[in-house]
């Protein structure tokens, strides 16, 4: 069993439009076994086509940067080639991410591109297990939550492949412990 444990940065807006519809445009991953050995690492930015310019906003928020987005492969094509890499040794394997909006805009852009989006729920919330495991009225953000454990909070935080990084040292502290 493998664990993908994954970050998405989508299109975002200070004010959104009326109508908006967010797509991803970064998706950091790391893949770890089951004996808490990383795997492989993954990072790619995706070129969004419905709203296809970054607002400012967004790439404040982000740091990524239209050029970033506007070289990068559609959703399509980084999907399918993000699904070969987390089925690399052929093992099965489980979406893991802080919170559930992650797994939500990879099934929403699926719907967007009409691609088959089953895959999607084979997905596990660390951040509602964790808050749980804390005993916490209500979850915290991942950085919070990093800082909470004394680990050392790396890259940049809201971006994929730094919170996804981040998520790892997080996911591999508690082990053993995960409802997976």
């Amino acid at each position: 069993m493998n664990y993908i444990i994954y970050d998405l940065e989508a299109t975002c807006w200070e004010h959104p439009p009326p109508g908006y519809v967010q797509e991803t445009i970064e998706i950091g991953a790391f893949r770890v076994n089951q004996f808490g050995e990383v795997r492989g690492k993954y990072n790619r930015f995706i070129k969004p086509v419905v709203h296809p310019i970054l607002s400012p906003f967004c790439r404040n928020l982000t740091t990524i940067t239209q050029e970033d987005v506007n070289r990068a492969k559609t959703f399509p094509e980084v999907i399918e080639e993000f699904q070969h890499w987390a089925y690399m040794d052929e093992s099965e394997y489980v979406l893991c991410s802080w919170g559930s909006f992650d797994r939500k805009m990879f099934a929403s852009d699926c719907r967007l591109h009409r691609i088959d989006s089953a895959w999607t729920e084979k997905h596990v919330n660390l951040k509602e297990q964790y808050r749980i495991h804390k005993r916490m009225k209500k979850g915290v953000g991942l950085r919070k939550a990093v800082e909470m454990e004394n680990i050392e909070f790396s890259g940049i935080h809201h971006r994929g492949i730094s919170d996804a990084e981040n998520l790892t040292k997080l996911f591999l502290k508690y082990l053993g412990y995960w409802s997976l």
